[in-house]
């Protein structure tokens, strides 16, 4: 339904105040890419420029026509359907722009081009300007009227200069992500031969990066510490596009020492309160490394590239719906008064039949302008419910494709667990096989496991979206409850989780539906209870500290490399804005890397912990 009454354009061209797309192939504004405010003063905020709601005339210019073009072009650009007066009226009315000042497109507008010369603001290195009835007027008043443009500005310079460090530094991000693919696989294969002491090295490892991180925070904070301009807060130099302005401060290393010190101590409190655990923990996992299962199927590693790849496609599906939904309205024009306390302020309107009504005879001068994209057909009053539908369905598909790789792995592996001689009976291709039975065998039962979470997921997305309304209220009690519905359904979500996976491992093992699975794993489960307690939490934790370590590891020589601190490569180094961006990118995708490997592990180990509390239970 999105896709036949969908129309993108609506998103991508700006609309003027006739209704047509500026810069639209094969129209009259084919080459009018721009949209020009006859007089941008009467616009209060960039949000109204942005949506096309700003209450003055919207014409189509060329994309590079410059101002001496402007000037020749003025009486071209007035309204078409106007009855010329006087020049005062005109101007009064709108029939054509008051005035014309040097601007520059953002987002296809022209916004005053808004400069600073020895801090006063300035266009064209001028401070004042004629408003077009003969008064000489600030520049502030622009500022005023475009207020928080600049700011907009900014972020989209930010954006160039980001865009052009990606483009210097792809190479080396691209080295640095493949330096923790090895690191991860080393870690895996490391941890079938020295799982207890690879742990211990995690564990004290990640003590050691925080620890470093600590020190380095230090001995910057002490360096800058009585530095004349280096104890100035944050908040007085607020927002500030070049962020090495705030490396500067002692007061932004004390706070990354401060940060970095509640997490050592509260990792180190784990460790000590959890010490007992901790060793049963690592004892589980040596034992489920010496099952080699994931030795035996090496290919399993990859499996999260192709969960990946479907979770796009899911995204790639909801954004282009959601994109076709929202621009599914017909043009809706609105009356425009010129003067004040006009009774058909508002009222939608047709240009075709407009000077023919008793609108303009009431209101005088008044103008039908282009508002905005909407209708009031069946169809575009459900708009919203189409929307909250297009999110369960694609909450509905990235679950089941996490439920299809988590089937997938834990069949792959109970398939070596159950085999009677290894590896001699294992499936010549166990995870094609496993991934084989999943979508020929379990469809249903893992669709009807993700239906039940995406459900959860959209309550809660429903909640916050009531949260954020009821903020400004003042009912106490209503913020008590929804946020008691917040916590609840926040805990049902991560149990249903829970549940979810130790069913389709179930399903792996035995075949049977979801309700079954699911029964008998909870039950197994609960007679288990210590166990599952030491294994998936401390478990968790420590695979954690694993991929921290690694992440940490990495961003650490990703760091000493974009700040040239390593001599014998220091010429290597491309000449980037904001060194953080890539060192940013660098951590984070080290991070997903190392979760990915990591997951798949994790896997393993409570498939191989399920099999073994069923092959026990079985026998006692």
């Amino acid at each position: 339904v999105a896709w036949m009454h969908g129309d993108p354009r609506k998103v991508i061209y700006p609309t003027d105040s006739y209704g047509q797309f500026c810069g639209q192939q094969s129209t009259p504004n084919a080459n009018k890419a721009i949209l020009f405010y006859f007089n941008i003063l009467k616009c209060a905020s960039p949000a109204v420029l942005i949506n096309l709601q700003c209450p003055t005339t919207q014409v189509s210019l060329f994309k590079n026509t410059d101002r001496k073009d402007l000037k020749h072009l003025q009486g071209s650009l007035c309204n078409p359907f106007a009855s010329f007066q006087s020049i005062g009226e005109v101007l009064r009315d709108e029939d054509c722009p008051s005035m014309i000042v040097p601007s520059r497109p953002f987002l296809q507008r022209c916004f005053p081009d808004f400069t600073t010369r020895n801090g006063v603001l300035t266009v064209a290195n001028k401070t004042t300007f004629k408003d077009g009835r003969g008064k000489t007027r600030n520049v502030t008043d622009l500022r005023e009227a475009a207020n928080g443009i600049n700011s907009v500005l900014d972020a989209r310079e930010v954006g160039i200069k980001v865009f052009e460090d990606y483009a210097g530094s792809w190479y080396w991000i691209l080295i640095g992500l493949v330096i923790a693919m090895v690191v991860s696989l080393l870690f895996i294969l490391l941890l079938r031969y020295t799982a207890g002491v690879l742990l211990w090295v995690i564990i004290f490892g990640v003590i050691g990066v925080i620890g470093y991180g600590i020190l380095h925070c230090y001995l910057e904070f002490s360096t800058l510490r009585g530095k004349p301009g280096a104890d100035v807060t944050i908040s007085d130099i607020g927002f500030q596009t070049d962020f090495r302005v705030y490396l500067q401060l002692s007061q932004t290393w004390l706070i990354f020492m401060i940060c970095l010190c509640i997490i050592e101590v509260t990792i180190i409190l784990i460790l000590v309160f959890l010490r007992n655990r901790v060793h049963i923990a690592i004892a589980l996992l040596k034992e489920g490394s010496r099952q080699v299962a994931i030795g035996h199927i090496m290919s399993t590693l990859f499996y999260p590239i192709i969960t990946f790849l479907l979770i796009a496609i899911c995204i790639s599906y909801w954004a282009v719906t959601a994109v076709f939904l929202a621009s599914s309205g017909e043009p809706i024009y609105k009356v425009m008064p010129a003067q004040p306390k006009c009774m058909y302020e508002n009222f939608t309107c047709d240009p075709e039949t407009f000077n023919s009504t008793n609108v303009t005879k009431l209101c005088p001068r008044s103008q039908c302008t282009f508002a905005f994209y909407g209708g009031e057909s069946l169809y575009h009053k459900y708009i919203f419910i189409l929307q909250i539908c297009n999110v369960f369905v694609f909450l509905w598909l990235v679950n089941f494709a996490i439920a299809l790789g988590q089937c997938t792995l834990a069949g792959a592996f109970a398939s070596y667990y159950w085999a009677f001689k290894k590896p001699g009976d294992v499936p010549a291709c166990p995870l094609f096989s496993s991934f084989g039975r999943a979508i020929r065998y379990h469809t249903g039962s893992l669709a009807f496991g993700s239906l039940i979470l995406a459900i959860v997921q959209l309550i809660r997305i429903i909640l916050e979206y009531l949260d954020h309304k009821l903020k400004s209220a003042q009912n106490k009690f209503a913020k008590f409850m929804l946020c008691c519905l917040k916590c609840c359904f926040w805990c049902l979500e991560h149990f249903i989780k829970f549940m979810n996976r130790n069913a389709y491992i179930m399903i792996a093992i035995y075949g049977k539906n979801f309700c079954s699975s699911a029964k008998e794993a909870f039950f197994l489960l609960m007679r288990n209870v210590i166990r599952v307690a030491v294994l998936d939490k401390v478990t968790d934790f420590l695979l954690f500290l694993g991929k921290v370590l690694i992440a940490g590891s990495v961003g650490v020589l990703a760091f000493f490399f974009f700040t040239r601190r390593i001599p014998v490569i220091q010429e290597e180094v491309p000449s980037l804005n904001y060194y953080w961006v890539p060192l940013l990118t660098v951590i984070f995708g080290s991070y997903l890397i190392a979760h990915g490997f990591f997951s798949v592990y994790a896997m393993c180990v409570d498939t191989l912990f399920l099999c073994f509390c069923k092959y026990h239970c079985t026998i006692y």
